[in-house]
Parts: C-alpha cells; sequence; structure tokens
C-alpha cells in the first residue's frame, strides 16, 4: 500500500509569521527620525548624527585572523545540560473522540454475540430434547460445554489479538461463528449438536476479550471507565433480549430458526467491520500513527489511500531528506497462540486474587440466571415466553450498569489523582508507577458488592415466600446493576495491571469465572432443592461478601506488588538486549 507523506510547504511561511516582530524596528537609513517617527535631535553628540563610513578594506585590517585567537579548549565547550527535562511521551493513542466512540461501539457490537449466543439458546432445550430424542441431562451438557469452551478460547484469541492485532483475530472468530451457527441450523444428531455448541462457543467468546483490548488500544487510564461502560453495554444487553428473542423464534419458527438468525446477524456485523473497522492493536500500530500491513487495512481506508497516493504528485527528492517520515514501531513477529501466557497471569499475586473474587461474583450472578426459568415457572406458574420476559429487569439492570458506571469509575480516578498531588493528562496518559490505581477501582467497586449481596440474600427469601411477582423482578433489577457495575470495575482494574496485553488479561479473567461458574452452574440446582431458594442465594450472598477482603489485600500490597513485576519486566527486556548485541557480535566476528 502507498502512503502520501504529509506535505510541510505551507509550514515555513507560517513560522516566518510568527516569528516577526511586533514592535517596529528603528530605522538608520533616514538621521531625521527614530524609531517613533520623531524629528532627532541636530546635535554632534547624538550617537548617531554622524554616519561614519568603514570602507571593506578598514574592515578587513580591524579583523582578528585565526592566527590571532586564543586556543580552544575542552572547558571552552558549552557543557550539555544533563538535568534537561525529558522530552514529553507521545499521545496514548492518535485516534480523535470520534474514532475512538465508533470502535469500541463497533468492539460492544462484537462482544454482544457471546451472552447471546448463550441466552437465546434457553427456550429451545424441550424442543431440542423431544426433537433429538435426548434427556434433559443429555441437553444440559451443551450448556457446560459451551462455558467451558467460553472459558478456554479467550486463551488462545487473546495472546493472537496481542501478537496479530484485533482485526485478523475478529474476522477468524467470526469465521468460526459463522460455520457454527450455519452447521447448527441443519444438524439433526445430539453429537453434531454438541461438537457445534462448543465452536460456536469458541468463535463468540473471544469478542468478549478483544473487546477489553480495543479499549485498553484507543482510551487512556483517566476516560478508561467511560469506554470500558460502552464496550460492556453490548455483552449485557445478550442476557435481557436473547431469551426473548429464542422464545419467539423457537415458538413460531422452530428451533432451526434461532441459529439462521445468529448466522445472518453475524453477516450484519461483519459489513461495517470489513469496511471501517481500524486496527488497533499496539504491537501492530502503537498508538495509531504506525501504517499496519495491506491486508491488515479496513476496505474503505485502502481505497481513499489509493486514490490519493495516484492523485498525489511524485517525490521529486529523496525520502530521506523529506521533512516528515513516518512513524515507526517494533512490531513483535506473529506466532501460534499460547494459552500458558494467559495461565502465567495466574502466578501474579494481585492478579490471582482478583481473578478469584471475580470469579465468585459471576457464579453469584450466573446462579441467579441459570435458576431463574425453574423457579419461575415452579412459583408464578408461567409459560416459556413469560419467563424469557422476566429476564428483561435483569439484562436492563446490567446494560444500565454499564453505562452508569463509567463515568464515576472516571470521576474517582480524577479525586484520587488530585489528592495524589497528580495532573491528568488524557492525551498521554499517566505515569503509572506512582498512582495509586488499586485504589480508583476499588472505591467504586466495594458499596456495589456491598448493595448486589444484600439484594441475593433478599431475592432468595422473596422466592422462598412467594411474594407477588414485581417484587423479584425488581430485585433482580437491582442485582443487575450492582453485580455488572462491581464486576467492571474489577475486570477494568485488571486491563490496568496489564497494560500492554489487555485482551490476554481479560481471557484469563474469562478463564477463571466461566470455569467456576460451569461448578456453580451444576450445583445450583441441587442447592435450590435441598436448601430451598432463600438459604441457597444467602449462601451466594455470604461468599461474594465473605470473599471481600480480598480488595483490601489487593488495595493494600498491590501497588508493591505492580512495582516488583515492573522491574522484573525491565529486567527482562534488558537481558534479551544483551543476548540480541552478543549474536550479533558473534555474527559479525
Amino acid at each position: 500500500m502507498s502512503i502520501s507523506l504529509p506535505s510541510y510547504s505551507n509550514a515555513v511561511p507560517e513560522m516566518q509569521e510568527k516569528g516577526k516582530e511586533t514592535t517596529p524596528r528603528p530605522s538608520f537609513d533616514d538621521d531625521t527620525t527614530n524609531s517613533n517617527d520623531e524629528p532627532l535631535p541636530k546635535d554632534d553628540t547624538h550617537p548617531i548624527s554622524e554616519k561614519p563610513r568603514i570602507s571593506p578594506t578598514d574592515l578587513q585590517e580591524s579583523s582578528p585572523s585565526i592566527d590571532d585567537l586564543p586556543p580552544t579548549t575542552d572547558n571552552d565547550l558549552p557543557t550539555p545540560d544533563l538535568e534537561a527535562a525529558p522530552p514529553p511521551r507521545p499521545v496514548h493513542s492518535v485516534f480523535t473522540t470520534r474514532q475512538k466512540q465508533h470502535i469500541v461501539f463497533m468492539a460492544s457490537w462484537a462482544g454482544f454475540f457471546s451472552p447471546l449466543s448463550a441466552n437465546i439458546y434457553f427456550p429451545a432445550l424441550n424442543a431440542l430434547a423431544t426433537d433429538l430424542s435426548v434427556s434433559s441431562a443429555q441437553i444440559n451438557l451443551t450448556l457446560t460445554s459451551y462455558m467451558i469452551f467460553q472459558g478456554l478460547a479467550p486463551t488462545l484469541f487473546g495472546d493472537l489479538a496481542d501478537t496479530a492485532g484485533r482485526r485478523p483475530t475478529y474476522a477468524l472468530c467470526f469465521a468460526l461463528y459463522l460455520v457454527a451457527n450455519v452447521g447448527l441450523a441443519r444438524q439433526r444428531s445430539f453429537a453434531a449438536l454438541l461438537a457445534l455448541r462448543c465452536l460456536q462457543s469458541s468463535g463468540s467468546s473471544g469478542t468478549v476479550a478483544l473487546a477489553n483490548g480495543v479499549v485498553a488500544d484507543v482510551a487512556s487510564s483517566s476516560e478508561r471507565g467511560t469506554y470500558m461502560g460502552y464496550a460492556m453495554a453490548g455483552p449485557m444487553v445478550g442476557p435481557a433480549i436473547g431469551p426473548v428473542l429464542g422464545g419467539v423464534l423457537a415458538q413460531f419458527l422452530g428451533w432451526p430458526a434461532i441459529f439462521w438468525f445468529l448466522a445472518v446477524m453475524a453477516l450484519v456485523f461483519l459489513v461495517p467491520f470489513a469496511l471501517f473497522f481500524p486496527e488497533t492493536g499496539r504491537s501492530v500500530v502503537g498508538n495509531g500513527s504506525v501504517a499496519p500491513p495491506a491486508w491488515d487495512v479496513a476496505l474503505v481506508p485502502y481505497l481513499r489511500a489509493r486514490r490519493a497516493a495516484r492523485s498525489s504528485p511524485p517525490l521529486t527528492h529523496p525520502p530521506s531528506s523529506h521533512p516528515a517520515t513516518l512513524p515507526t514501531h517494533s512490531r513483535r513477529p506473529i506466532r501460534f497462540p499460547n494459552p500458558l501466557h494467559t495461565l502465567v497471569l495466574l502466578l501474579e499475586k494481585d492478579a490471582s486474587l482478583l481473578l478469584l473474587y471475580n470469579g465468585l461474583v459471576y457464579t453469584a450472578f450466573y446462579a441467579v440466571l441459570t435458576t431463574l426459568p425453574l423457579l419461575f415457572a415452579q412459583i408464578y406458574h408461567l409459560s416459556t415466553l413469560q419467563v424469557g420476559l422476566c429476564f428483561l429487569p435483569f439484562g436492563l439492570g446490567c446494560s444500565l450498569a454499564s453505562l452508569a458506571t463509567g463515568p464515576l469509575i472516571d470521576r474517582n480516578y480524577r479525586r484520587v489523582a488530585r489528592g495524589a498531588g497528580i495532573t491528568i493528562d488524557r492525551a498521554r496518559g499517566e505515569d503509572m508507577r506512582g498512582f495509586p490505581i488499586e485504589r480508583a477501582r476499588l472505591q467504586v467497586a466495594a458499596p456495589l458488592l456491598a448493595v448486589g449481596g444484600a439484594c441475593i440474600a433478599g431475592y432468595g427469601w422473596v422466592l422462598q415466600r412467594g411474594a407477588p411477582l414485581p417484587a423479584p423482578l425488581a430485585l433482580q433489577f437491582a442485582m443487575g446493576v450492582a453485580l455488572t457495575g462491581a464486576f467492571n470495575v474489577l475486570s477494568l482494574l485488571l486491563v490496568d495491571l496489564f497494560p500492554e496485553k489487555p485482551a490476554t488479561a481479560t481471557a484469563a479473567n474469562n478463564l477463571v469465572r466461566c470455569l467456576m461458574g460451569a461448578v456453580g452452574t451444576a450445583v445450583v440446582v441441587q442447592m435450590v432443592e435441598g436448601l430451598g431458594p432463600g438459604w441457597c442465594f444467602v449462601v451466594a450472598a455470604g461468599w461474594v461478601v465473605g470473599g471481600s477482603p480480598v480488595l483490601w489485600v489487593v488495595g493494600r500490597w498491590g501497588p508493591g506488588w505492580r512495582e516488583e513485576r515492573r522491574v522484573r519486566g525491565e529486567r527482562k527486556v534488558e537481558k534479551e538486549r544483551e543476548r540480541e548485541r552478543e549474536r550479533r557480535g558473534r555474527g559479525e566476528g
């Protein structure tokens, strides 16, 4: 791809214009006026009343020759200022605010498919069991397998996205997703259903990790909360409308229509993605100022660049003498994704504690979702479509939390920065070595978790007593706001702790929470049957509130652990540079 270099033809006149003096300069061509155009006194003592004429010969004789000059020593040379301020850091992202909004909207839309595919499937379970002549326990295996691959697949896609870039990883995810949905719509055996559901989960689940990575690419820490809220709004809409859409499609068109619908939705997304979505991966384009490979460019920018290259005149000077050069960025070599890079994060003290606690919150969150159809059908005698509609308050609360907690996170970030005497720089970001990012994030999560735990316990006892239907629906909405808000804050903190590999950090989060959620899903029905809804959800609230001291530990010792990790990383980079220099030395010798 040919790239036209920026023109600087107008830079010099503009600089000259800025360099002009604003006050009139004195003229010595006329000895009757001064700089204010007033008559000069006719006085022989006036410094310019006489204009001595100096000939070139006099000037030459009065000028010392180079042999007459004293010798220059090292002490006479100017000493460089070693205390000079370092050059300013480059901007975090060159994308404009409007471009960032479009990029995050597309990432949110892509993340919408993973929870939508999981929840739109629920109303079709009974119909699938009947048509495939299998038991309900066998059909439930498709739910468990979906969650397992929902946790495993991002470990591959997250590492791939952090090295090869976001666009090719998105393309791979949606290619798998399309193939899986077409196969699911046409299959008529349980083995095919089980295998294709795993493939569908693998394709869709990577999009959530990619969304968090895209936000980290384009948004600095001071504005990341708002953009992360936008990015998570899409995934949180899925649980709200998925069961409703699935119920309508399964009841009026049959269960294959669910998968045809998902395939068409994926194709609709791929059109604007292929046309406009830019590469944002920092390992490929840096802060957006580095040109990606030609195959990694959206179609519309690619065509614009080609048109501009054809219409611009050819360069008449060597590229090296041009006043502007393209920015350079050391790109990592593309390699096969390694899931062990995700597992390595589990060995970090702060990351392991956050991942474990985040998994507990997600397990309680999913326990409410998975038992809702069973409990509402038994207690309130609702139909399949009515049960699907009961998911709406929960989903609306999740969506509201994603949009409302983002500005709250950024506001608390600014408050903590002011208290620490740190100036906010949205363009370049702050130096996180001295910033208490753990405190800035966890101060928002703590009250949300307290409210969420209380709502979980109250929800169980409302169902236990058979309260009117609006009561559990209202508590669902409150749980959606509180638990989703806290979950988003903790996920954002993980991205802040590992800014160089945000997709990998999110993949580790998905792995832990989905595996813990799968275990919780397997035992929560037995807990409801053995303890009743009241005590079952008191236990769930207990592990949310009882595990919260983990957050205090991270806030207290997390900054020290983060600094230790930074020092280890710098030593590792320095060792790699030394090995590279040694290899080059042996090659030259």
